[in-house]
């Protein structure tokens, strides 16, 4: 998958979670966008951000990428991440500007 723009990257990581929640009983009404949320939105437990993160490894052909930088902070979990939030953070990692 080519990721030469910021709009290339926010595009996999959308589709990412389109494809995590595809069958699960989730209504947004906006659809899985950029503002959307892992855990208040897409209700994901501990073990579905670790499927997703693997599963953004595999659509970015990156693995072992720092997810701890996105999901932690003084030591302790965050508490929710957008879409924005996972897209900004993988261009920071692959350098994408």
């Amino acid at each position: 998958m080519s990721l030469a723009t910021r709009s290339d990257v926010e595009g996999a990581v959308i589709n990412v979670a389109n494809d995590m929640v595809a069958g699960w009983d989730i209504e947004l009404p906006n659809g899985i966008n950029a503002e959307t949320r892992l855990m208040e939105d897409l209700s994901f437990e501990s073990i579905d951000v670790v499927q997703f993160a693997v599963a953004i490894e595999q659509a970015v052909d990156r693995k072992g990428l720092p997810f701890e930088k996105l999901f932690m902070k003084d030591g302790e979990y965050v508490d929710d991440v957008e879409l924005r939030e996972v897209s900004e953070f993988l261009c920071r990692e692959l350098g994408v500007h």
